[in-house]
C-alpha cells in the first residue's frame, strides 16, 4: 500500500510537471517577431513633407523702381492716389481680374510700362509683411452703400472700363492753373504729418468745383476718412482730391472743366461740414499755397 501510494503521488508530480513544460512551450512561441515588425514598420514611416509656401504675385520685383508692396489697410484707391496714378491703370497694368481684392505683400506694378519711373515710386518690400491675410481693396460696389444722397455716383470698378490717361496741358505740366475750389473760410493748413492739404469750410450743399481741367478717376466712398470723395487727375504730374462731400455730381471717366461744380459740401467721414482739398504732384500731397491764387 505505501509503494502504491509513492508510486501514485510520483506519477502526479510527473504529470504536473509535463503539463507546466506544455504550458511553458506554448509561452515560448508567442509571437514576438510579428510585434517586432509592426514596430519596425511604424518607426520607418516617412514624415509628410511641409508644402512650400506660394509665392505672392509680383514677388519677384519686389524693392524695384516702379513697383509696391501692400501693405496692411491698404487699398487700390490709396495706391494710385498715393502714386498719382488711376486705380484702373493700377488693375490693368498688374492683369488683376478683380480689382476689389490684393494681397499683403503682393507687389503691384504703380508706373506705366516702359516708362521710367520716378523716385518715389521705387518703394522697398517689407519683408516683415505677412503673406497670407487678404485684404479687399474697398472699392465701393455699385450704387455705393451709404454714400452719397441721390444724385450721387460712385462707378463699379469691375464694370468700368480701364481709361486712357489725359494728354498733358500744353506747355510745362507745372504751370497748372489751379483755383480755389470752394469759397469758404480756411480751417486748417497743409501739415504734411497730420493735414495732407486744406480744409475749407462752408455749410452743407456749399458748391464744390474743379480746380482745373481734368478727367474723374475715381467718384465714391471707398477710401477709408475721406467720405465721400472725387479724384481728378489734370495730366501726367498732378491730381488732386475733393473729400467729404453729401452729394457727388460727377462719375468716373467723366472730362470736367475748371470751375464746373462736381459736388456739393457735406460732413461723411469728418465731425463737421467741410471741404478737405488736396494737390498731389506725382503722387505725393503739396501744400496748396504755392499752387492756388490769393484770395
Amino acid at each position: 500500500m505505501l509503494v502504491s501510494r509513492g508510486l501514485v503521488a510520483w506519477g502526479s508530480i510527473a504529470l504536473a510537471g509535463l503539463v507546466l513544460a506544455g504550458c511553458g512551450t506554448r509561452v515560448n512561441r508567442a509571437p514576438v517577431e510579428d510585434r517586432g515588425t509592426a514596430a519596425g514598420a511604424i518607426s520607418s514611416s516617412p514624415v509628410p513633407a511641409v508644402a512650400a509656401a506660394k509665392p505672392l504675385p509680383g514677388a519677384e520685383n519686389a524693392g524695384k523702381a516702379g513697383y509696391y508692396t501692400v501693405k496692411p489697410g491698404d487699398t487700390l484707391i490709396r495706391i494710385g492716389l498715393e502714386h498719382g496714378q488711376t486705380w484702373k491703370d493700377i488693375a490693368r497694368w498688374n492683369g488683376l481680374d478683380n480689382a476689389n481684392l490684393i494681397e499683403v505683400g503682393q507687389v503691384l506694378r504703380v508706373a506705366p510700362p516702359g516708362a521710367p519711373a520716378s523716385a518715389s515710386s521705387a518703394v522697398a518690400a517689407d519683408t516683415g509683411v505677412v503673406t497670407r491675410p487678404v485684404t479687399a481693396s474697398a472699392l465701393p460696389p455699385a450704387p455705393a452703400a451709404s454714400a452719397a444722397k441721390p444724385g450721387a455716383s460712385a462707378t463699379s470698378p469691375a464694370a468700368a472700363a480701364p481709361a486712357a490717361t489725359p494728354p498733358a496741358a500744353a506747355g510745362n505740366e507745372d504751370d497748372m492753373p489751379f483755383i480755389w475750389p470752394s469759397s469758404g473760410p480756411l480751417l486748417a493748413g497743409f501739415d504734411e504729418a497730420r493735414n495732407k492739404g486744406y480744409d475749407i469750410g462752408g455749410k452743407a450743399g456749399d458748391p464744390v468745383l474743379a480746380a482745373a481741367d481734368g478727367r474723374v478717376v475715381y467718384a465714391g466712398a471707398g477710401l477709408r476718412g475721406y467720405g465721400n470723395l472725387v479724384i481728378l487727375k489734370h495730366n501726367n504730374t498732378y491730381l488732386t482730391a475733393y473729400a467729404h462731400n453729401q452729394t457727388l455730381l460727377v462719375k468716373e471717366d467723366q472730362n470736367v472743366k475748371r470751375g464746373q461744380k462736381i459736388a456739393e459740401m457735406g460732413s461723411t467721414d469728418t465731425d463737421r461740414v467741410k471741404l478737405h482739398f488736396e494737390i498731389r504732384r506725382q503722387g505725393k500731397p503739396v501744400d496748396p499755397v504755392r499752387y492756388l491764387p490769393s484770395r
